[in-house]
């Protein structure tokens, strides 16, 4: 039987450019992007037999870390299942004969592309929580006095640094913001 499997990724928020032209039987699809909670792929993978198939838009869509993949790997190896891997253009049973050069190419990005993954729907969800992202912002008393001190040229930017905790560069970059 040919299955499905979809979730949420940083361009595909809604899953619909996921398995397109892909002949499945059933797809399975997740509601969010996180790590806990992967319900549909779970049912899945209790639900797949010897020689049935399994198709994923990429490596990210189905594993959150590299011990993930390897574990659900080791499980597809030993039920008998097929899983092709669009983007990539490769299905489980073919890494084994990859180079290893290949190998790491693959486990390397897959890893750069689930940390990508992880943090951009992190911080999307800190935002809905009402998280403030990024450094804090210099006080304007701060940067007022740190502007006055620059513009007097009485002080050098490490004095300007020593009184008011602002870098050269925060300095600078303030100062570029406000002449524009």
């Amino acid at each position: 039987m040919k299955y499905g499997y979809r979730r949420p990724l940083i361009n595909d928020e809604d899953s619909k450019l996921q398995l397109n032209d892909v002949p499945i039987i059933e797809t399975y699809t997740e509601r969010h992007p996180y790590m806990k909670k992967r319900n549909e792929l779970d049912d899945l993978v209790m639900k797949l037999t010897k020689g049935d198939r399994l198709y994923v838009q990429n490596f990210v869509v189905l594993a959150d870390s590299l011990t993930h993949f390897q574990d659900l790997l080791r499980v597809f190896e030993r039920d008998q299942v097929t899983v092709t891997f669009i983007e990539e253009n490769i299905e489980n049973t073919d890494i084994l004969s990859l180079k290893l050069i290949e190998v790491l190419e693959l486990m390397t990005d897959l890893q750069t592309r689930i940390k990508s993954h992880q943090s951009t729907f992190g911080v999307r969800e800190a935002q809905k929580q009402g998280k403030i992202i990024g450094r804090p912002k210099k006080s304007d008393d701060n940067l007022n006095r740190a502007f006055y001190m620059y513009d007097s040229k009485k002080y050098t930017l490490q004095q300007i640094k020593d009184e008011t905790g602002i870098s050269k560069s925060t300095l600078y970059r303030y100062l570029d913001q406000f002449k524009q």
